[in-house]
């Protein structure tokens, strides 16, 4: 759920249409099916961490893209000692990883105009929005990125919606946060991963828990 307004994720054909949506005015339990517990702050001191949005524009950027094209193939070569096919489908990436694949221009070479248009979109966000400077026309170069994300036919989440229709709720020294301990967290989950046979995923029930996906 957005904690924000009533955004509707499983409304898709009004996703990249609106932008406005009707402001949540209670976290009400059982009200609009979605909350399920108390909140713990007040929405106006909940801080949205710039590294897991670029996680969540990473996360769709690769599931959207052609698993039969030369750019996936490239990232399952390039990630092939590091990476489950089953995390590479999903997604599933940490900063360093992402940080040295922005840097290789052969990975550009492999993309179609789509995904290639959508990648370049999506490193300037980075740099430009989510980096230690915010660019002046920060909206435009989101917007960019949103549009070439719907031209490629990425599905609007929830990581998506936020900069989309809340960009205003964003603070301007963004980039004077440092995520450290979130990144040194999802480098630990990625090294145990690769450590212990089979697929698992993580979840909070006041403490972090390994848990099998089958």
């Amino acid at each position: 759920m957005c904690f924000l307004c009533l955004w509707n994720s499983r409304q898709d054909s009004s996703h990249y249409a609106a932008k406005v949506w009707p402001p949540r005015q209670s976290t009400q339990i059982g009200r609009h099916t979605v909350v399920q517990h108390q909140l713990l702050v007040s929405s106006a001191n909940v801080f949205l961490s710039p590294l897991h949005i670029k996680f969540g524009l990473m996360k769709n950027f690769v599931k959207a893209i052609d698993r039969d094209g030369d750019g996936f193939q490239f990232l399952k070569d390039f990630f092939r000692a590091d990476k489950s096919d089953a995390n590479l489908k999903a997604g599933v990436f940490v900063d360093p990883e992402i940080r040295k694949l922005m840097l290789n221009q052969e990975f550009d070479s492999r993309l179609n105009p789509l995904e290639l248009a959508a990648w370049n979109a999506l490193k300037s966000v980075v740099a430009n929005f989510l980096g230690s400077h915010r660019h002046d026309q920060d909206g435009d170069i989101v917007d960019r990125m949103l549009k070439a994300y719907e031209q490629l036919g990425v599905r609007m989440a929830l990581k998506m919606h936020f900069p989309h229709s809340h960009l205003d709720f964003f603070p301007r020294n963004l980039g004077e946060v440092s995520d450290e301990q979130g990144e040194r967290f999802h480098q630990g989950i990625s090294v145990i991963r690769r450590a212990v046979p089979g697929s698992f995923r993580y979840q909070y029930d006041g403490r972090f828990l390994l848990v099998p996906t089958t």
